[in-house]
């Protein structure tokens, strides 16, 4: 069998995701700080890229074209043409018209119905607050400590996690500082007295008895719930307690209502985590009988191309040792006008994908969360023409500030249930009428699952006590037994 080589043509399509939509993608999934941290390091890496400050370019205003919404191939296909004109390859050119392609590429200010109205102003504003450490140092300095207590003091409030429990040993306090544990210990005592009453404690039952100790509640039976008796609190098992400490019921719910009223954790009154401001990537109001989009752009960097490089091509066309140079700035040229390219494609994806939503979800706007439709992200992709996966990673991480609160985009997405009149409707609705059935219940006699069945059935939604227990642990509605109340 003779082995020979032979050369042969294959004619085949392939689809290749070029670099340039690879950034357009990866742009159009960014949260809004998420993209002004890309849009900063993009304007310190490439010099050719700069901030616009005027005020004229600010404000440009660009209509969207509802019947030409373009996809975010067709986006792609027609940036390479234009880039191979800028970069002069392709076509054998040199150089490229600048005026041409500043009139382009300005700026990337693209404000959607701008004109319309003025977008909603932030009224509050968040200021630092201090921190458990911070409040907690501030009284260990005003207490009268000498230097070794000062040290230990500070070791003790270093070892407290967010929600003021001591998370070290004694031990490990001691063997760190040098001193004995009967020194930790005598340091503790002291500052488990400071505010907020229970701080520093090792535990659980702990932190409780500090504050009913502070409170003036602590006795015999209170004393004896919180250190023997806070699996059967948890559950309500009162009759138990009453039991096993040989009292009467009374002399329980009585304690239990004094009990309740404790912080578990004191600590994260301090807590500055909690603290969330989100800023809304598109906002919705009403005007007149329409609802208007505007994207917010305010604090978001408005890029364009630097003239200063234009003067420098100009002078390196008579050098004909400066081929590097002019590489180089071709190429920082290509790659801001991609970037600028993309930003403005995502800013058109945003708000044709916002406009859908709002026509989706009229009755939404206008009557409240009981008429959310169901909506997939198909229906979104047909009415704007773009694929599944586009509009998953638009409506991730962006949110929008309409007049009935500040719902993610995603919120607007759910889930077909079928009602007895062959209607649907969506999930988040029952979820909601859920919600207002245990509102309304009597306290001391809460429905239990297979009875929320029967009322959301009088109101013409079908589904079974599973599902029904599956919404209430999402809403975080604790079962009828612990939502039971004895006082």
């Amino acid at each position: 069998m003779a082995l020979e080589l032979k050369q042969s043509l294959k004619l085949s399509q392939q689809l290749i995701m070029t670099p340039q939509l690879q950034q357009a993608i990866k742009l159009l999934q960014l949260s809004r700080l998420e993209m002004v941290d890309m849009i900063n390091q993009e304007l310190q890496e490439n010099p050719l890229l700069e901030e616009a400050t005027s005020e004229d370019e600010r404000e440009k205003t660009i209509e969207p074209d509802t019947d030409d919404r373009p996809s975010m191939d067709m986006e792609d296909v027609k940036v390479v043409d234009r880039t191979e004109e800028l970069t002069g390859e392709g076509d054998g050119r040199e150089d490229f018209d600048w005026d041409n392609y500043l009139e382009d590429y300005s700026t990337t200010g693209t404000n959607y119905g701008r004109t319309d109205g003025e977008a909603p102003t932030w009224d509050n504003v968040l200021t630092a607050r201090a921190t458990l450490t911070d409040h907690l140092m501030w009284q260990l300095k005003l207490s009268h400590f000498n230097h070794r207590e000062m040290e230990v003091g500070e070791q003790i409030i270093g070892n407290l996690d967010e929600s003021g429990y001591l998370k070290a040993t004694l031990k490990e306090i001691a063997d760190q500082l040098n001193v004995t544990e009967e020194d930790v210990e005598g340091v503790l005592i002291k500052v488990q007295e400071f505010d907020p009453a229970g701080v520093a404690a090792r535990d659980l039952p702990e932190c409780l008895l500090l504050q009913a100790k502070f409170l003036g509640i602590l006795n015999a039976v209170n004393e004896t719930i919180i250190k023997e008796h806070l699996k059967s609190l948890e559950v309500k098992n009162y009759n138990h307690i009453a039991k096993a400490l040989k009292i009467p019921l009374a002399d329980v719910l009585q304690a239990v209502m004094l009990i309740s009223r404790l912080d578990p954790k004191p600590g994260e009154v301090y807590n500055d985590e909690r603290i969330q401001a989100i800023i809304p990537d598109v906002y919705v109001f009403k005007s007149g009988d329409e609802y208007k989009i505007v994207l917010n752009d305010e604090n978001l960097p408005q890029l364009r191309i630097s003239n200063f490089y234009r003067e420098i091509m100009a002078n390196l066309k008579s050098d004909p040792n400066a081929e590097v140079s002019k590489k180089y700035i071709k190429e920082r040229v290509q790659s801001a006008s991609w970037f600028i390219k993309s930003i403005q494609q995502r800013q058109r994806t945003i708000y044709n994908v916002s406009e859908s939503i709002v026509k989706f979800q009229r009755d939404f706007f206008d009557h409240g969360i009981s008429h959310l439709k169901p909506l997939v992200l198909r229906d979104i992709a047909d009415d704007v023409e773009m694929h599944e996966s586009t509009i998953s990673r638009v409506v991730t991480n962006k949110y929008m500030h309409t007049p009935r609160g500040i719902f993610e985009l995603k919120y607007f997405f759910s889930s077909s249930i079928q009602k007895t009149s062959g209607d649907t409707i969506a999930s988040k609705s029952v979820k909601e009428e859920i919600k207002k059935i245990v509102a309304a219940e009597d306290s001391k006699k809460p429905y239990s699952d297979n009875k929320i069945v029967e009322l959301l059935e009088k109101a013409g939604i079908s589904i079974a006590r599973r599902t029904v227990a599956k919404y209430r642990d999402m809403l975080g509605i604790l079962p009828a037994s612990k939502r039971k109340e004895y006082f």
